[in-house]
């Protein structure tokens, strides 16, 4: 089935719901307009469908390649990623002053999903290589942007991230690279890391690797943790490549999904390099403080990978909804006069619509959220970009959690839409749920991201923001309420969301309010339901941006197309069928006394 990017959908939200009116009037934003923004989101979609979709399966079926240390990407892996920096795609939402376009966050996460849709394993080399630019501009030196940025702009090099080592995963204390002063200002590291993605291939002439390493004088746990630049090849003063760097790939490893993206396990010091035995690596920033650097990689990764979340999605659902019109089995259920097309049983169009309706909110919240980092960096006034910095933070452990877990839930539906034929590699369907596995593990499983949400974005402020977030959708329902009485002969629809969205309000409320009254008495109880906590947040979230969807298009009337009547009968089902998630998440939560009582009887031994 051919991936089409949802230009129309993504279109509705950027302009009904991401505030991107707003985001133009910012200055600097000045320069664009929505008609530039249009003219974008459909060169983006030519490219996408045209040049990295038809590589997907492809990828799936002959993945990248070991051979002595080198790796050779997948067929056409190349020549797409060429045309992707030659379209200036790496450059979308970075600094002109190094070479990109300075578009708006909203805008670049826009052509991030179609991108990933199209092919999950391409995008995430880029997805890596904005994350280290990112790092850099924010942490590195003058010399150290100069140098390198530039580069990875134009495509000639990429990035990644190292942090995983065999005995560290999550717990970054247990990490062990050593990194060796050399008296010139450089450093010799020696280690081992696991899960590089896109660590080693043949797309670029150079890779620029961030790493975690501990100097020899460095305290122990997370607070003696640098951060490296360590590039594949060393640069010289005037920016050519010289001597081979002694970082080695080792192997690749045998995945689940993802097989077109080469996850590398990397040596540090072993000598096969040219430069003698240690990889030679420059400290960023200032030495103990890599972690806190290496965030900002990670903030940006996750947010990212949220993204990927409802890109799969999307591709799940443009496949199952083309199956479903196409196969043909069984009598409707009010009669026919033979077989008829299974999108007409009422089963399948729970799934679909279930499908449908967590992919259109995650792409809704995940933009949404990228404008509020807009708003933040750009904003005239400090204290609105204070506010939209504590909005758009509090947010990302939502967007990346919510997102990546409904990926799963939606391309596993599916391959139950397509029956046995899901099951069939050759359909396709089964790559979507492979593919989507990964996204609630890595940049920090969905516990990780629970942890930080109800740690750092609830406890830390006493939940001022959560309760912001409330308010906020408690202006919705009143929206829908006075829409529904505007509108006598067409507002039922919208009189149930309000009450949906009410209740769900409701139960979040009394979620939030449970864990700051029990923070300080019992912290094991709060936290063994914050991933509840989590997926309650995106589940609540995810039903008010569709209600702020049905206002638009109850705005529209009787000049609503199609499109709008859609997107109507997608918030009303989401209201029925996953707003009520909200309650069983806030039961949950309330619970976690007597759950974490009887989870230390069984397993604190």
């Amino acid at each position: 089935m051919t991936y089409q990017a949802p230009v129309d959908d993504i279109r509705f939200v950027l302009k009904e719901l991401a505030n991107l009116p707003g985001v133009l009037s910012l200055p600097a934003y000045a320069e664009l307009d929505e008609n530039t923004v249009d003219a974008v989101l459909h060169e983006n979609a030519r490219f996408v469908e045209e040049v990295v979709a038809p590589l997907n399966r492809r990828g799936d079926i002959e993945p990248a390649q070991w051979d002595g240390g080198a790796v050779r990407t997948s067929p056409g892996f190349r020549e797409a990623f060429r045309a992707f920096v030659e379209g200036g795609w790496q450059g979308l939402q970075h600094d002109p002053q190094w070479g990109g376009q300075g578009l708006p966050k909203v805008l670049s996460a826009a052509a991030s999903e179609t991108l990933n849709a199209a092919n999950l394993s391409f995008a995430l080399c880029p997805l890596l290589t904005d994350g280290v630019i990112e790092a850099l501009s924010t942490a590195g030196t003058q010399e150290q942007r100069e140098r390198y940025i530039p580069p990875m702009l134009e495509g000639r090099w990429t990035g990644t991230m190292n942090l995983t080592e065999p005995q560290a995963g999550s717990d970054l204390a247990l990490l062990s690279t050593r990194a060796v002063p050399q008296g010139d200002g450089s450093f010799r590291l020696f280690g081992q890391k696991i899960f590089i993605t896109f660590g080693e291939h043949d797309l670029a002439e150079n890779i620029i690797h961030l790493v975690l390493a501990r100097t020899p004088d460095a305290p122990r746990g997370v607070k003696g943790i640098s951060l490296f630049i360590v590039p594949k090849f060393l640069v010289s003063e005037d920016g050519s490549l010289g001597a081979r760097n002694d970082v080695w790939c080792a192997s690749l490893e045998h995945k689940l999904g993802i097989h077109g993206s080469p996850t590398a396990v990397l040596l540090y010091g072993s000598g096969k390099g040219d430069v003698g035995e240690g990889a030679i690596g420059y400290l960023v920033g200032e030495e103990n403080r890599g972690l806190e650097y290496m965030f900002i990689m990670m903030n940006a990764a996750r947010y990212a990978v949220g993204v990927q979340g409802v890109a799969v999605s999307e591709r799940a659902l443009q496949q199952a909804l083309s199956y479903a019109e196409e196969r043909v089995q069984g009598q409707a259920l009010e009669g026919s006069a033979g077989p008829v097309s299974i999108n007409r049983h009422p089963d399948v169009q729970r799934m679909l619509s279930t499908m449908r309706a967590l992919t259109e909110a995650g792409r809704a919240m995940a933009l949404w959220a990228a404008s509020l980092a807009d708003v933040a960096k750009a904003h005239p006034d400090e204290a609105e970009r204070l506010r939209s910095k504590a909005a758009y933070e509090f947010f990302v452990p939502v967007v990346k959690a919510f997102c990546t877990e409904s990926a799963v839930e939606v391309t596993s539906l599916g391959v139950q839409v397509h029956g046995g034929m899901g099951y069939i590699e050759e359909t396709g369907a089964a790559q979507y749920l492979r593919d989507a596995r990964i996204l609630p593990i890595y940049e920090g499983t969905t516990a990780i991201q629970a942890n930080d949400f109800v740690g750092r974005k609830i406890l830390r402020d006493g939940g001022t923001v959560a309760f912001a977030v409330a308010a906020q959708v408690r202006e919705t329902v009143a929206a829908l309420n006075q829409a529904a009485g505007d509108n006598a002969g067409s507002g039922q629809p919208l009189q149930f969301i309000a009450q949906r969205l009410e209740a769900a309000c409701n139960a979040y409320a009394d979620a939030v309010n449970h864990v700051l009254e029990h923070a300080q008495g019992d912290l094991r109880a709060v936290f063994i339901g914050s991933v509840p906590l989590l997926m309650l947040t995106g589940q609540l979230c995810g039903g008010w941006q569709l209600g702020r969807a049905a206002l638009a298009c109850a705005r529209m009337g009787a000049e609503g197309s199609a499109f709008h009547h859609r997107k109507l009968a997608t918030a009303v089902f989401y209201a029925a069928h996953l707003l009520p998630r909200v309650q069983a998440y806030s039961d949950a939560v309330q619970a976690g006394g007597i759950a974490s009582e009887y989870c230390v009887t069984v397993y604190d031994k």
